[in-house]
């Protein structure tokens, strides 16, 4: 199975990979297009700062045993047994955010625009050449490797 690996030490903050999780999630836009003042505009990752440790990419795992699924009590939040990713279906979400609480490493946020549904990494399933974050990333600090279980 396919995951996206960090590698933090590589990792300078330059926020690429947030600016093309945008774009890649915001209808007609491209990474030099992207409006990120748009209510639409939030990134499925992040990167958190700290002056002891430098900078540390949040990123799904798209974990082995996700809590966000085993919270989900409306079924939105569903594992594919082939793939391992995580996917979430936004008409069965009851937006009661347990995926939110739940996950260990803080990935999942509820929609600023409408508060009705969860964001969250889709393994940019519809984008040929894969996750763009890992595309943008000028230092190659994110990328897809395939993993056991």
């Amino acid at each position: 199975m396919k995951r996206i690996i960090i590698d933090r030490e590589q990792c300078d903050g330059c926020l690429n990979c947030n600016v093309a999780c945008i774009s890649a999630h915001q209808e007609g836009s491209n990474f030099y297009t992207v409006n990120l003042g748009s209510a639409d505009s939030q990134s499925r990752n992040f990167i958190k700062f700290d002056p002891k440790t430098g900078y540390t990419p949040i990123f799904c795992r798209h974990c082995d045993e996700p809590e966000c699924v085993l919270s989900c009590m409306s079924g939105a939040m569903q594992k594919d047994p082939v793939s391992g990713h995580v996917s979430y279906d936004e008409a069965k979400c009851a937006a009661c955010y347990m995926c939110v609480m739940n996950c260990p490493f803080g990935v999942l946020t509820p929609d600023r625009q409408t508060r009705t549904k969860v964001i969250r990494c889709d393994f940019c399933e519809d984008q040929p050449d894969g996750p763009s974050c890992v595309r943008a990333c000028p230092k190659q600090a994110i990328e897809v490797k395939e993993v056991s279980r």
